[in-house]
């Protein structure tokens, strides 16, 4: 199959492209600055909120993977930025007549209106399942792997602070997924039989945890002794302070952090397990997810902590 990977440069683009070539697709690439394409494919330049090289990305394509996220700082929010870059996807992708694409959003929780980061994913995702005959929407909480930026965030957390301070969130569950389990599923989703009329599945790992019990297992895979101290709720005035603290600690952009952590004030739970046997992939534990992406990571780079 001719397959286009948008956000080709991105941690899950990047790593789905090789997983792809090796079952024979004839692939292209689209991203807004192609020199920063690490992986050997031919690339379209172009931008998908102004649709700038949509058309041209999208000529000939039987399937495409829309792995695009918004967090810049900019004059409109990432929310508007996602919904004019779907919105101009889609009119693209009924000009040249594609039929399939693939999306990878995130879990939104089932009992409160999701945060404004999620709330763009799942705008995203609607208007993709509208507006493409055989669209995939593929929602995952966090996902454990060595390029995966909200894994790298806690493990840097747990690195470099002796005393975590775990706030009212520490409560609240998850269900981590292996980063190579979400290739798998991504590449699954491909050419699923299931999509006809469109096909929406949360994605996640077996284990269900709180994030106090999966920093807990970072600090234990890590092997350093870490404190944790549980914090009240805080108070509105302090609340906005969390996210560029922890983004300065972290060394990570406080634009992607203050979403982030703004999500984690419920549960982000499955609505049903039946993305794996749908789809045909089995899923690793978190332990085994934690180890794996720490032996990558420190392939490439050593960890202080360790």
């Amino acid at each position: 199959m001719r397959i286009l990977v948008t956000g080709v440069s991105g941690f899950a683009g990047a790593a789905l492209v090789p997983r792809l070539l090796a079952d024979g697709h004839e692939l292209r690439g689209f991203a807004r600055d192609p020199a920063r394409v690490r992986v050997d494919v031919p690339v379209v330049s172009g931008d998908a909120v102004t649709g700038e090289g949509l058309e041209e990305a999208l000529e000939g394509i039987d399937v495409a993977y829309f792995l695009i996220h918004s967090m810049e700082r900019g004059d409109v929010t990432f929310a508007a930025r996602e919904a004019a870059a779907a919105a101009r996807f889609v009119a693209a992708a009924g000009r040249t007549g594609l039929r399939r694409v693939v999306y990878l959003g995130g879990i939104v929780p089932a009992d409160r209106t999701p945060s404004a980061h999620l709330s763009s994913r799942l705008a995203v995702e609607e208007a993709l399942l509208a507006g493409v005959p055989e669209a995939v929407a593929l929602r995952a909480s966090i996902v454990i792997g060595a390029t995966s930026r909200s894994f790298r965030f806690l493990v840097r957390l747990v690195e470099r602070v002796p005393v975590i301070p775990l706030p009212a969130w520490r409560t609240h569950r998850t269900q981590p997924i292996d980063a190579g389990d979400v290739v798998e599923l991504l590449a699954a989703a491909g050419t699923t039989p299931y999509a006809a009329g469109g096909l929406s599945l949360d994605i996640a790992g077996p284990d269900v945890v709180t994030y106090a019990e999966l920093i807990d297992a970072i600090r234990d895979a890590l092997m350093v002794p870490r404190a944790a101290v549980e914090l009240p709720a805080m108070p509105s005035s302090l609340a906005g302070l969390a996210a560029p603290l922890a983004a300065a600690i972290t060394g990570e952009d406080p634009d992607l952090i203050g979403p982030l952590m703004a999500s984690l004030e419920t549960d982000l739970l499955p609505r049903d397990d039946r993305a794996a046997e749908l789809l045909g992939v089995p899923l690793r534990r978190l332990h085994r997810s934690i180890a794996l992406a720490l032996r990558e990571w420190e392939a490439v780079e050593q960890l202080g902590a360790r």
